[in-house]
C-alpha cells in the first residue's frame, strides 16, 4: 500500500472509532481521550507493515465495539419485555416436560 492509502485508512479508522465512541458505556469523553492518546502515541510510526497491522487491530476493535453495543441493546430489550418470573416459569415448565417425556434423551438432559 502506498503511504497515501495508509494515511486515508488511518484517518477513516479514527473517524469510525470516534463516531462509535459516542455510545461507549463509560462516557464518550473518556473514550475519545483514550482514542486520541493511542493515535498520538503512534504518530511517529513510518513502517507500512506496522501501520497496516495497527489498522487491522483497529478494525478488530471496531467489530468488538459493534458486538458490545448489539449485546447491550439486546439485554435492554430482553429486560423490558421479559420478567425474571416469566423466565423461571418457563424453566419450570421445561423441567416438567423433561420429567413427563418418553424420549430417553430428554430425561437424561442431553
Amino acid at each position: 500500500m502506498t503511504s497515501s492509502h495508509l494515511r486515508q485508512r488511518v484517518v477513516d479508522l479514527y473517524k469510525t472509532l470516534h463516531y462509535m465512541g459516542r455510545q461507549y458505556p463509560t462516557g464518550s469523553i473518556d473514550f475519545h481521550d483514550r482514542l486520541k492518546r493511542a493515535f498520538i502515541k503512534n504518530v511517529e510510526e513510518t513502517d507500512p507493515l506496522k501501520i497496516s497491522k495497527m489498522c487491522d487491530h483497529g478494525d478488530f476493535v471496531v467489530k468488538e465495539l459493534e458486538a458490545m453495543y448489539s449485546l447491550r441493546k439486546y439485554r435492554a430489550m430482553k429486560q423490558r419485555y421479559y420478567d425474571e418470573q416469566d423466565e423461571e416459569e418457563a424453566l419450570e415448565r421445561l423441567r416438567q416436560l423433561k420429567k413427563l417425556s418418553t424420549i430417553p434423551a430428554l430425561k437424561d438432559g442431553k
